[in-house]
Order: C-alpha cells, then structure tokens, then sequence
C-alpha cells in the first residue's frame, strides 16, 4: 500500500470514529428534574392555536380553559422525547379524573405517516395533535424537543421544560395539584 493509500485509509478511519462519536454522543439525553418546575415567574398568556388530532377531531387550547394543560411538542425521530412517553402515559393515568390534559404537540411535516404507528406501538393514552406546517411550534418559540409548556387553568403559561423528563414524578403532580388549587 502506497503512503497516499495509508493517508486515504488513516483519513477515513478519522472521519468514521468522529461520525460514530457524533451518533453516540450527540443523541445523549437529559432528564431534567422535577424541581426544576417553579411556580414563581409570571408568565405569558398561552398563544391560542387549532390543530387537529389523529382522528381529524379539531382542538383549540381556548376549549381547555380550567383545565392545567401539559402541552408538549414531540418528534418521533426524537430520542429524548420517545424515552418520557412512558411516564407521560403514567402522568395521564394519574390525573385521569382531573382537570388535567396532556396534549402533545407532534412537530412533524409527515406526522400523519408516522405518529400512528408509532403511537400504537407506544401505547400512548393522552391527546396526540398534528402540527404540520409548524405555525404552532413557530408561535410558541420551540427550538428542541421536547419542549414542555405547563399552562394554568386561566391559559397562563407557568412553567417551560426544555428536555425530557420523568411526568410521573410525584413532585410534578404535586406541582399540578398546586396550580389547580390557586
């Protein structure tokens, strides 16, 4: 093998170890504490918006009003947002009988496709909406995923989760509680 071989060869082994590197520790995810939720700032109105859901049933956030709404805009391809599906569900199940909707906002242009499926095999109980055009995550200024708004019963915005998080943390339905109390 001749030395511009050895270079081509030590050249590619670089940028596979880097690529590899980038799949493993790119996609590394973060949990974010449940003591992280403050009840403290003030807050902005929650935008309004209207999205259908996987039944083609329309949803506006106005319709929510005196409930505590969850609201989380999610990606199938998003690892972070597929590893708190599960105590999303246990959250759901929770709060069942109160005044509580987890809505997830799913980010994707071919969301139709995909979240189906994907729902099924993740057995997901709460609300699923479509955002496909983005005009709903564009409003509330997502930029990573999973973003998580926690709107009070008067359509507040209390609370912002950036990150993935364990929803059925007994801190967090303890926050919820307190916010359904005021």
């Amino acid at each position: 093998m001749g030395v511009y071989m050895k270079k081509i060869v030590i050249v590619m082994v670089l940028l596979t170890v880097c690529l590899f590197g980038v799949l493993i520790f790119g996609t590394k995810t973060t949990t974010v504490p449940a003591e992280k939720l403050d009840l403290s700032s003030a807050r902005p109105v929650a935008p309004e918006f209207q999205l259908n859901d996987i039944n083609n049933k329309q949803v506006t956030l106005s319709a929510q009003r005196g409930k505590v709404v969850i609201l989380n805009f999610w990606a199938t391809w998003c690892p972070p947002c597929r590893e708190e599906i599960p105590s999303m569900n246990r959250l759901h199940k929770i709060v069942q009988n109160l005044p509580v909707e987890i809505i997830a906002v799913n980010i994707e242009a071919d969301g139709q496709q995909t979240v189906p499926k994907f729902m099924q095999k993740q057995q997901i109980d709460f609300r699923v909406l479509y955002d496909l055009d983005g005009a709903v995550h564009t409003q509330y200024g997502v930029s990573k995923y999973p973003e998580t708004f926690i709107i009070d019963p008067q359509g507040i915005v209390v609370n912002k989760v950036i990150g993935g998080t364990d929803w059925s943390d007994p801190r967090v339905v303890d926050y919820l509680n307190q916010l359904l109390s005021k």
